[in-house]
């Protein structure tokens, strides 16, 4: 129900922009579709890795690897693979629902979804040509330690800690 709301909402708010300045509106759905464009590439490659990932790995797997038993092995691997991996968070989060839904502890995904987020291995040198290398580093160090805060704090509450 919540998406069609968001789905009238967005064509509703699209339809006034075109009533006020079809110009600009035409502008901004071009920008939009060339920016769609750019990032589809990256969006299929994730999706058909989860999901060839999700087939290679049943529940039993997902859950020794990275579910509520495999402790604090298991929470490193999941911040590890996290900080390395480059994924947009609308991918990630679905992706992280599906992990918890085969099997996957609640402590793991956190570590997993903070480090994905905060930490920047792939990104690393763009990052360290802004800002200096060492700012990067300890930037990006701060992140990985956070995400097991964030660890710790999602297993107390869901009480697997």
């Amino acid at each position: 129900m919540q998406t069609w709301l968001l789905y009238l909402t967005s064509i509703g708010l699209l339809a006034l922009s075109w009533q006020k300045d079809k110009k600009k509106t035409k502008m901004a759905l071009k920008k939009a579709m060339k920016s769609f464009d750019n990032i589809l590439p990256q969006i299929l490659g994730v999706i058909t890795l989860v999901g060839v990932m999700l087939a290679i790995l049943n529940p039993d797997v997902i859950s020794r690897l990275i579910g509520g038993d495999s402790g604090w092995l298991g929470v490193m691997a999941a911040a590890l693979v996290g900080g390395i991996t480059l994924i947009p968070g609308f991918i990630a989060f679905p992706t992280a629902a599906m992990l918890l839904e085969r099997g996957a502890g609640y402590m793991q995904i956190a570590a997993f979804i903070s480090s994905l987020m905060m930490v920047g291995v792939m990104t690393f040198s763009i990052e360290s040509k802004y800002f200096s290398k060492k700012a990067a580093l300890i930037r990006n160090m701060s992140a990985f330690v956070f995400s097991f805060l964030v660890a710790v704090v999602i297993g107390k509450v869901m009480g697997e800690f």
